[in-house]
């Protein structure tokens, strides 16, 4: 914690120093203006986050598509099916349930 707590100190003592207000343009020659704390509608944040879930969701699958064929092997290949076919049943159900509520409707 100590260690941390030396970087950190060293970073904001030596590190770059924040400017009031960018006088560079972008990397297309635009220049600045407005402010970039704007609002963004809650729409934008709940699409993110179920596309985050279920991109997640494929990176849990991988597992099981490589190990079917191990556990077929074993005996085991009925219970592997069984549980990835619990798994996406529960995303299933999931979304059937977000998209009754109407959370995917931009109305």
């Amino acid at each position: 914690m100590g260690f941390s707590a030396l970087i950190l100190t060293l970073a904001i003592l030596i590190g770059p120093k924040k400017k009031s207000k960018p006088q560079d343009a972008f990397e297309c020659g635009v220049q600045y203006y407005g402010d970039a704390r704007g609002l963004f509608n809650i729409k934008f944040y709940l699409v993110a986050v179920l596309f985050i879930l279920f991109d997640i969701e494929a990176v849990f699958l991988f597992p099981y598509a490589v190990n079917l064929i191990g556990f077929k092997n074993a005996g085991l290949g009925f219970f592997l099916i069984f549980e990835m076919f619990v798994f996406v049943l529960t995303l299933v159900v999931g979304l059937y349930y977000i998209w009754k509520k109407g959370a995917l409707e931009w109305d």
